[in-house]
């Protein structure tokens, strides 16, 4: 039997060209399904929602949202602006629609919370619920301690401070800052005003009344803590009013750094900055934790705040001895050179003996003690607001190498360079779990 040719009715012979186009259609089409089947298996991005109430201007509102947003937009959360999540999540009952908050947080939402599992974050130190939820709160011990050791390192040795009642942190702020004034030999007359100073004109005056009052008790020179930047505005009007002199007669360390109430007026104001930013982010490395089923920290964490902002209310050396305020000018201009004390002596003009007795006397301290304080300072400023290297800023500081400024931070701080800075800077992407 014959063979059939089906040569006639074969399909002629494609073009290379055109097997090309075939073969890459057929990737493409590879491709899409695999990139479909691979969507398909993709966990969908995280549910959060953020209540911060920000409609308020301040950093601890605004930033802490910016930190929040940059974490989500590193891990593709889709992230919500719900300033009524209670609301919102009770309407919806168990079908959630977070799957997780970070928020200022109000007793209902803990209370729901607890009932539908959802984790919260709380970032409001003063919440009501503060101590049922985690939390992620500047360390407003540290604070204190800081607003004081800058206050003494300027040669006051009388203090007050004014903060406002019911505000937890501030109660924690001011304890450290009286604790650390009186370990140092030193009393503070404490007094507070209302939160609500104002909310009218009733209390605008006796918060007014209240303030008057207080400074008719202090002894100048004096160093002063004000909590509120608004409020440290209206106390140096109060000296501009009574002839004091800020900060020759009366140094103002006010506040968490909001640019606008410091640097708007003179005097501007020296401040702390907080880095509130990196309570927004260590919130939500800590709800994506949460989230991930891991256990609750015990405790709250605390961040570190970044360092000072020294401007023209504290930029005075107030000691009773003249000889002492020229010998700290010269260290605070020239620490980060290679001085010692026997530079100090010469440029105040005076013997090295004279000098060291005078500065145990009004300062507690020797010569080369507040030296290696301001260069200390100044490095942790430096630790904490930049990127340079540590071998830099030990050289720029005054501390030549930087083992040299190990050696001192391991035996002053208790901690390394390294740490001091990984504990102030905005955290980054590597620290995610």
């Amino acid at each position: 039997m014959g063979t059939i040719d089906f040569s006639p009715f074969a399909s002629p012979a494609l073009p290379a060209t055109r097997l090309e186009s075939i073969e890459s259609d057929k990737y493409d089409l590879a491709t899409k399904y695999y990139d479909f089947e691979t969507m398909l298996t993709m966990p969908k991005p995280r549910r959060v929602a953020v209540r911060l109430e920000l409609d308020w201007p301040y950093k601890r509102h605004a930033a802490t949202f910016a930190g929040t947003l940059r974490y989500a937009q590193e891990h593709g959360w889709q992230s919500t602006v719900d300033e009524f999540v209670e609301d919102t999540v009770a309407r919806r009952g168990n079908a959630l629609p977070y799957d997780g908050v970070i928020a200022r947080a109000s007793t209902k939402l803990a209370s729901l919370a607890a009932r539908l599992k959802l984790p919260v974050v709380n970032v409001w130190t003063s919440s009501p619920v503060w101590n049922r939820l985690p939390g992620v709160f500047p360390n407003y011990p540290a604070m204190g301690r800081m607003r004081a050791e800058h206050l003494l390192s300027r040669g006051l040795r009388r203090a007050a401070a004014l903060t406002t009642d019911h505000d937890r942190g501030q109660v924690m702020e001011a304890k450290a800052f009286i604790d650390t004034l009186q370990e140092a030999g030193c009393q503070c007359n404490a007094e507070t005003i209302s939160l609500e100073a104002a909310s009218s004109v009733n209390e605008w005056r006796k918060s007014e009344r209240t303030i008057a009052d207080w400074m008719d008790g202090w002894k100048l020179p004096i160093g002063v803590f004000v909590s509120v930047e608004s409020h440290g505005r209206i106390v140096a009007q109060a000296c501009r009013n009574r002839g004091w002199r800020v900060p020759e007669d009366v140094a103002i360390i006010t506040g968490q750094n909001e640019e606008t109430l410091c640097e708007g007026l003179r005097p501007t104001l020296s401040s702390i900055e907080i880095g509130y930013d990196r309570i927004g982010y260590e919130a939500a490395l800590l709800l994506d934790r949460l989230m991930d089923g891991q256990a609750p920290p015990k405790e709250p964490i605390l961040i570190s705040p970044m360092g000072l902002v020294v401007r023209e209310s504290t930029d005075f050396f107030a000691a009773e001895d003249s000889l002492i305020a020229a010998a700290l000018t010269f260290i605070a201009a020239n620490s980060h050179q290679q001085i010692g004390q026997d530079d100090v002596a010469r440029a105040v003009a005076t013997e090295i003996r004279t000098l060291q007795r005078r500065f145990q006397k009004h300062l507690n301290r020797s010569i080369a003690s507040e030296i290696r304080r301001v260069r200390i300072e100044r490095a942790k400023r430096e630790l904490a607001q930049g990127g340079r290297s540590i071998k830099e800023i030990a050289r720029d500081t005054g501390f030549g190498e930087a083992p040299r400024m190990y050696e001192v931070f391991q035996r002053e701080l208790g901690v390394t360079p390294g740490q001091y800075r990984r504990e102030r800077q905005v955290p980054t992407d590597e620290r995610a779990p």
